[in-house]
């Protein structure tokens, strides 16, 4: 599977919701940018736009079941809801189970295990910041001591600290 059949099907599978859909675009194009920017290789950068354009999969079961998709709601149900999702992907299992523990943890801001984890949470930041209007000291605060990679940091400065 690449990001592109990825992008179609969860689209697909976001049942015309413009939100959901509008808001893992923005999270795959930062992630993408800042994984490329940081020089992931390959199969981390696939992985790590897969896990963005999938990572808020459990948004509609949440807001089913639990009457919102909060963060720990979402890590809970998303990482099955993504092994599902890939199942048939053609994707290497290893890959597959990377992909379901970083949307099974893309809210969790301690124990980053990885530049694609690191990545995913400064992008999901950054859509999150914009569409919700995070005031400048959030962001600077999030930059002081969550924020990790060069890229990411310029690419915050650059949107919300100008």
């Amino acid at each position: 599977m690449t990001a592109a059949q990825c992008m179609e099907k969860m689209i697909a599978f976001s049942g015309g919701n413009i939100h959901d859909i509008d808001h893992f675009i923005r999270v795959w194009t930062y992630a993408a940018t800042i994984g490329r920017l940081e020089g992931l290789d390959p199969e981390t950068q696939l992985t790590l736009e897969i896990a963005a354009i999938v990572h808020d999969i459990a948004c509609p079961l949440c807001r089913e079941k639990y009457g919102h998709a909060d963060g720990p709601h979402q890590e809970k149900e998303g990482a099955r809801l993504t092994a599902e999702f890939l199942a048939d992907s053609g994707l290497p299992q290893a890959q597959r189970d990377r992909i379901a523990h970083l949307v099974g943890r893309h809210h969790t801001l301690t124990g980053i295990d990885g530049q694609d984890l690191q990545i995913l949470i400064e992008a999901d930041y950054l859509a999150n910041a914009t569409e919700n209007g995070y005031s400048r000291e959030n962001a600077e605060n999030f930059l002081r001591r969550i924020a990790r990679t060069e890229s990411g940091k310029r690419l915050i400065r650059s949107v919300l600290c100008p």
